[in-house]
Order: structure tokens, then sequence, then C-alpha cells
């Protein structure tokens, strides 16, 4: 990775971190970058459990990296050519050579941000981001918590030294325990400045699932024994084959539901019943990270989580009285091509002039502000002011509080990132969004030919891709597979023929692949308008409901011309059937939508959303 695709950073710590276990009372001594002011916090906490396990758990999301790591086989190789089996120096050697480069852009690849520390006139707040790039969470400590509380507000960054993790670990209880986090600890050992260079993917990933908050979402809540029904779960079995996601069916009225797959383990909720309008069913993927919850359980009161859309970040609010930790997984653990598509709606639309300045300035003012309140003094229209505030979060200067539902003032650097940096995760995407006519000369053209489903192993889906700076045409195709990943691919370009997948899809790919998602979005957006609805003449659509016994009731209407067949009964059982014609296409065609209709207002969900 080149210099020029680094955000570089001083950190300047005056001391390190550390913790201090005496046996009449204990300290956490926390080091603050000193290059930002006065920031600070000091107070004795009233909890010494809920403190050390939330940031314990905390910490440990920040060093959690759930990447596939090759095994070294060179003990191995060294013990073969002791026995005189067949294994060179040369053979040994190479691969050694291999590991040792390996390791080196490895360890620069893993060159991230330290974690973020604000304190706010009613919390201080500490924000992380894992080492594998698909976990964020944000633990904030309210002032309930801490008695004799001094603190001097604003945001920097905090020193976490390896040991920090384990030192916390051991923190007795019993013992008082008072917290001091500010630049000059006292009787420190002086450290040099440090210089990092921050790959932008990482920043995008940071501030784009902060971004992804201001969405909207599904939300349900569950009750802290349903998390720990899904953690047991998770421990006990282990999935060898796909789809391995974590489905949420969600009926308004009724308790949520989680679903494990492939095993289809239903896992009923007890917290209350989905206020949602419309049912709705989400599948989410890399649910193992959800691991990094079980330590809280003890502390919890309530669980939220808020889910965006298949691909996009899920968020789960663990309530635990005066903490609250906030955590966000992407949509998939190994966040590669597939979830660019999904990661495309974040960028905000044009924002009107001086609108941010506008709202960051109130922010900074009147302190942490709803998204209601800050449109009834912004004088401009809704969607302009969630644009600006979007695009605020993306260049680090706010943040969106999901367990208060407010938008507070946060400084991530000490200059606002450059959002045009941050938009594109490589350059061949960028090169993919230039096809699609996306901005920047030599736009393309990309259609998506044929779309095929294949039943038990995914859609497999053709384009044509027109790249008019290599004067030619390109035919991609790619198959995903049930949890959203790519299973097979190939494409006529010399970076498919050089290297097939193994340094990524070609941007025609990757083109094809945003298209896809793009038609997709925009034939369901105008299935639900009864312009959009004049133009489907035949089509089939499966609603289920999962009753009381844990029996699923299937409905498979069709519409066929001026032909509506109805189809219905348990899944494992014998269906019924009905066939209703009607004298023209468009009476067939209320009666096929009204039927639909009927169907959810009963609690039926779509079972095609589920299979997205």
């Amino acid at each position: 990775m080149t210099t020029a695709t680094r955000h570089p950073v001083e950190l300047r710590y005056a001391t390190a971190s550390d913790v201090e276990a005496r046996t009449e009372n204990s300290r956490v001594l926390l080091a603050l970058e000193g290059s930002r002011g006065t920031v600070g916090l000091r107070g004795r906490v009233r909890e010494p459990a809920l403190f050390r396990d939330a940031l314990a758990a905390t910490l440990g999301v920040l060093a959690s990296d759930l990447r596939y790591r090759g095994r070294d086989r060179t003990a191995y190789l060294a013990y073969l050519m002791k026995q005189g089996k067949r294994a060179t120096a040369q053979i040994w050697e190479a691969q050694k050579a291999f590991l040792d480069a390996s390791l080196q852009s490895e360890e620069q690849k893993d060159t991230v941000l330290d974690p973020v520390l604000t304190v706010d006139p009613d919390q201080v707040s500490l924000e992380v981001f894992s080492r594998d790039e698909s976990a964020y969470a944000r633990l904030a400590f309210d002032n309930t918590l801490f008695d004799g509380r001094e603190a001097a507000h604003g945001s920097t960054f905090l020193d976490v030294p390896p040991e920090l993790v384990n030192k916390v670990d051991r923190l007795r209880t019993y013992v008082p325990l008072s917290l001091e986090a500010h630049v000059a600890l006292p009787a420190r050992e002086a450290r040099a400045p440090r210089n990092v260079e921050v790959p932008h993917a990482w920043l995008r990933g940071f501030l784009q699932v902060q971004s992804a908050a201001t969405l909207p979402a599904n939300t349900c809540t569950l009750a802290p024994i349903d998390l720990y029904n899904l953690l047991f779960a998770l421990r006990t079995r282990k999935a060898k084959k796909a789809p391995r996601a974590l489905r949420f069916e969600l009926v308004p009225g009724a308790p949520p539901r989680m679903v494990l797959e492939p095993w289809e383990l239903v896992l009923e909720c007890h917290a209350s019943v989905y206020t949602g309008t419309a049912p709705a069913v989400v599948r989410t993927f890399g649910r193992q990270r959800l691991a990094a919850l079980a330590r809280l359980l003890p502390h919890a009161q309530s669980v939220r989580v808020q889910l965006l859309g298949p691909g996009l970040p899920v968020f789960w609010v663990m309530d635990m009285g005066p903490a609250t930790l906030t955590l966000a997984l992407t949509g998939w653990t190994e966040s590669g091509w597939s979830s660019a598509a999904a990661f495309d709606v974040l960028m905000p639309r044009a924002v009107p002039e001086g609108l941010s300045e506008k709202l960051r300035q109130r922010l900074r003012s009147e302190g942490p502000l709803s998204f209601e309140t800050l449109v009834a003094g912004a004088g401009a229209p809704k969607d302009a002011v969630r644009a600006a505030l979007q695009l605020e979060c993306l260049r680090g200067r706010i943040l969106y509080d999901i367990a208060r539902g407010a938008y507070r003032p946060r400084e991530l650097m000490p200059t606002p990132v450059d959002e045009a940096v941050i938009r594109f995760g490589s350059e061949r995407e960028a090169r993919a969004h230039r096809l699609l006519g996306d901005g920047g000369p030599g736009a393309g053209e990309v259609k998506v030919t044929k779309v095929h489903e294949v039943v038990g192993e995914g859609t497999r889906i053709h384009g044509e891709v027109v790249d008019r700076e290599a004067v030619r045409s390109f035919f991609p195709v790619f198959t995903l597979d049930l949890e959203g990943r790519v299973k097979e691919a190939s494409c006529g370009c010399p970076h498919f023929r050089r290297s097939g997948l193994r340094e990524g899809p070609c941007e025609h790919m990757i083109a094809l692949r945003l298209a896809y998602a793009r038609q997709r979005a925009a034939e369901e957006a105008l299935r639900q308008t009864p312009e959009g609805r004049k133009h489907i003449r035949a089509e089939t659509r499966s609603y289920v409901r999962r009753e009381a016994s844990g029996q699923e009731q299937v409905y498979r209407v069709s519409l066929d011309g001026k032909l509506v067949a109805v189809e219905w009964g348990p899944r494992l059982g014998d269906a019924r059937h009905q066939k209703l014609w009607f004298d023209t296409d468009a009476e067939a065609r209320t009666a096929y939508f009204a039927r639909l209709e009927e169907l959810a207002s009963e609690g039926f969900i779509d079972a095609a959303s589920a299979m997205v």
C-alpha cells in the first residue's frame, strides 16, 4: 500500500496508560494524546465490576481479528529435512522468505488509529474499531457512574498498550477504584512522538459504519435472556456448510424471532413485541462476533437491535444502566467487495452550501440534539439536513449516538477527513463507478443481461460492460452464494486472466455487482407504485408465517395474465390449490396485489426477502 493511500497522523503521548492495583485501592490511568488541547476526566467509580467488564469487552473488540490465517509449515518442512524426507533446503528457504514478507505486509496493514476518547458534559465515551475492520464499538459511561467527577471536554486519542487488557481484567471489584484520564499522568515515563500512517480503507470503514447509523432501520428489543440463548446456541454448534446467517423475523404485534441457519433453530424473544408497520425478515452474517457481548450479560438490562438491511451494518445497543455499549457489525466479517454495493448507499447526496457548518456549530454550542430538533432550526428540508449530517459523519466531525438517538460533536482528526479520499475502497472500485457513469472521464455502460436463480446455491449474474477507455466490451459472470459472497466468477479482462480472484475482482465485476444491486432496488421501489405495477403481467411470490407451534404456513401466489393461482398449506404437509380467472389483466393484477397485502396484514412475511 503506497503512501498516497494512507493518512499520516502524529501521536504525542507524554506517558503510557497503566493500571495500578493495590490492596487498599486501584487506579486506571489512561494516557491521552496531547496535541488536541486539554481533555481529561477524573473521578471515583461507583460500580467497579461494571466498569471493569465494560472496558475489558470494548478493548477486546479493539484487538479482535477473525480473518483467516494460513498455517506456518516451515517447522514441519525443517522436521522432514532432518528425517531425510523429500524437503529440500530451497523449499524451506523459499517458504520462510514468503512468510517473512507476508508478516511484514500484515504489520503494515494492521497500522490503525488508536481508540478515540470523548468527554462530553453528560458522559465520557470510548470508540474502537477492530483490526479486521468488521466491528465498531462505542462504550459510554454516564456521569452517575462517578463520584467527584472532574472533566475537561473534548476528543482525543487514547494510548492502549498490549498489556493493558490483561491488567484491566485483573482488577478486583471489592477494592475502591478510581479513573484518571488526561495528558500528563503523574510519575510516568516520558515517551517520544509516534507517527502513524492510517490506511484510507480503515478510515473509510470506521466513518462509513458511523454514517450508516443515520439510515432508516427495523428496530426490535431483546431481553438479556434472549441474547444468552443466542450465544449459547452459537457456542454449542458449529455450521459446516452455508448458509450461516442469523435471521430476524419481525411481525407487527408479535415478539421478534431469531432463526439460526442452517439448522433453522428458532429462538423466541421475550422483551416486547415488534412495533413496526409491516412484516420484515433480515438476514445478518458474521454472527460469531457477538461473542464480545457475553461478558456483559450479567450487567445487561435490555438489548436493542437495529437492522438496516442485507449487507449493511447491524447495531446492537446494550443498556447497562449507567453504561451503554453500542456494537456495530458490518454485513460480513470479511468486508470484501461483495459489500461494495451496500456501502454505496451510505454516501450523501448534494448538500446546500453552509448547512453542514451551521449544524455543526449548533451541536457544539447546544450539545447532543435529536434529528427533529436540528431540522426545526435548520431552515432546510429534512432530506438536506440528513445529507448534511451524514456528510459530517463521514468527515469525522460529528457522530450519531444510537443509544440516545442524538447527534454529538466529535472531532476525529485535527482537520476534517476529505470524504472524496475515502469515497472508494480501492482504485478498481473507483474505476467501476466510472464505468457506471458516477462522474469522471471515460464513463462506460453496464448492463445486467441475465439473472439465474440457482436453488440451494445462490444467484448467477451475467452482464455486459462497455469500457470506452479500453475500446471494447467485457462480459463478466459471477455467482452470489446464499451468504452474498462470490462463489464463482469469470471475465475476459487482462486482470482476471492474469490473477483470477487472487488479487480481488476486476472493475467490471464490481461494476456489474453495483448495477445489479441498483437495479433490484429500483425494481422494488417501482413495484410499490401504481405505475410500476401496471407493467407486471407475470409474477410469483411466496409468503410464510411461523405459528406458535413452530410450524410454518406457506402461501404461494402467482399472477399470469388473467389468472391468479394460490397454493397454501404447511411447509411439510399437503397443500391446497385455488385458481381465479378474470376478464382483464388489470382485474387479475388488482386481485393479485390485494391478496399479497392481505397476507402481509395477517403477519405473513415475503419469503423472497429472506433470501437476500
